[in-house]
């Protein structure tokens, strides 16, 4: 588990211990030539950083640089290295690079697909409080993928998540309140995390959400009375 991470008092400060060999230092000032925070913004210059960090089995720069990879920022996108480096972080127990090695098994980019391997750092990830390594375990769990279907197990991880804000996991809970997956059928419930998703901007939250409010409409419509007011 990562832990015990130095902070400085100035960017100069930091670079100056990143010139001298600190490998957390080196990591931050990627960070922030990443970021544009308090330097201009340059990718080659963060992955300059999060090399030398890396190179000296930082975790955490290690993840960077293995997301640069990933997605191209910085260098030419390249997944096998991309799986080499979230590889490295991802066994010296850093939640991001575990659920991004996930990602990579899962999809087949750098590796051989492997739903197994996948599930493996997912579950990794999860446990160690990572929301969205979480939301996948659980579609694992509510899929039967790889895992026996288990509604309740899906519904602990998609909880987790949705507790963290993570917008998929708040609509899957909503869906299970909404069919009795895992957890007794509860209209109030489902349209609490509908609204929690839908104000994050998830497209189907909201989709679901409008779908609840025209039957609850129709409903009024034909009976009068409304079926929220237990009429």
């Amino acid at each position: 588990m990562i832990s015990n991470r130095r902070s400085w008092e100035s960017i100069e400060e930091m670079r100056q211990a990143a010139e001298d060999g600190d490998a957390q230092a080196q990591c931050y000032v990627g960070v922030c030539y990443q970021n544009g925070q308090g330097v201009p913004q340059d990718y080659s210059e963060a992955v300059k950083w999060f090399r030398r960090a890396a190179e000296q089995n930082d975790a955490v720069a290690q993840c960077y640089l293995g997301v640069c990879f990933l997605n191209g920022a910085g260098v030419p996108q390249e997944f096998g290295e991309a799986a080499k480096w979230l590889r490295e972080a991802a066994e010296q127990g850093d939640p991001a690079a575990q659920f991004n090695l996930g990602v990579l098994y899962e999809t087949g980019q750098g590796v051989s697909q492997n739903y197994a391997e996948a599930l493996k750092w997912y579950r990794e990830s999860a446990r160690r409080g990572y929301p969205a390594a979480q939301f996948n375990l659980g579609v694992f769990y509510e899929q039967g993928h790889v895992v026996p279907q288990n509604y309740e197990e899906a519904v602990k991880w998609y909880l987790a998540a949705a507790d963290q804000e993570c917008a998929p996991a708040q609509c899957n809970l909503g869906l299970c309140y909404q069919t009795g997956r895992g957890v007794p059928q509860n209209s109030a419930e489902a349209v609490k995390w509908f609204i929690r998703a839908a104000r994050q901007g998830d497209k189907t939250a909201q989709h679901n959400l409008g779908l609840h409010y025209a039957s609850q409409e129709e409903a009024v419509i034909a009976t009068g009375e409304n079926p929220e007011d237990g009429g």
